[in-house]
């Protein structure tokens, strides 16, 4: 799993600087990338508005735009993750709450939590 892991924060630092800079993603690599971090960038840059639409949905008062970039990205990367069903629902929600309050906030942990549990609830 610690494959998986620093795959997602390759992946999140590529989908931080896409959101924050507008630049291609593809221009964003600098050197070799793990494949299940580029795939899991582009396919998070591709349904970005519809994983956005998700995000709105379950978020109290709160649109995506609105949240903050490493926030927004890391629940897209869980949204997305959890679709697929690679993984079990508890194992995509820690990885999430496990970058955001790695690089972001104990706030920011709790916020993705309650957003993904939701969606998880909803799914159900």
């Amino acid at each position: 799993m610690a494959g998986r892991r620093a795959a997602r924060r390759t992946a999140l630092v590529l989908l931080y600087q896409w959101d924050v800079t507008g630049q291609q993603l593809a221009s964003l690599y600098d050197g070799e990338i793990d494949p299940f971090s580029q795939e899991l960038a582009e396919a998070v840059v591709d349904e970005h508005e519809q994983l956005d639409g998700r995000i709105t949905e379950a978020a109290d008062d709160w649109t995506a735009d609105r949240l903050g970039a490493l926030e927004r990205n890391i629940l897209r990367m869980a949204i997305l993750e959890l679709d697929r069903g690679e993984v079990p629902p508890e194992v995509a929600i820690d990885e999430a709450v496990s970058l955001a309050k790695r690089y972001s906030s104990e706030d920011a942990g709790r916020l993705v939590n309650g957003i993904l549990g939701r969606i998880v609830k909803e799914a159900a």
